[in-house]
């Protein structure tokens, strides 16, 4: 879908939530506390959220597909993978290439 396309690019960090999503929360928050301001999409309150949704659950190959999290206009993945990026000290080192953070 052209519009999950669009909004994946408009900034480093963009984040396609709902708003009672508590893992959603979750990745927000690590994303803040990593010191970068995304892009957050909550799809329950965009009038087009259902087929944005359905565009992410056929990306990420499951469903609910939010939290989904592109860097880069890459699609990352939803907390799992963000999860275990951060674990392995991978997650900063993408930010820091995509300029969403620079220290």
């Amino acid at each position: 879908m052209e519009r999950v396309a669009k909004l994946s690019t408009e900034k480093a960090v963009v984040i396609f939530t709902t708003s009672t999503c508590p893992m959603c929360h979750t990745v927000e928050s690590l994303f803040s506390d990593l010191g970068t301001a995304p892009a957050v999409h909550e799809l329950d309150k965009d009038p087009r959220g259902r087929d944005m949704e359905r565009e992410l659950a056929r990306r990420l190959g499951r469903s609910p597909p939010v939290p989904a999290v592109f860097i880069a206009g890459k699609l990352v993945g939803s907390t799992d993978r963000v999860m275990s990026l951060h674990l392995a000290g991978k997650l900063v080192p993408m930010l820091r290439a995509a300029g969403a953070i620079w220290l």
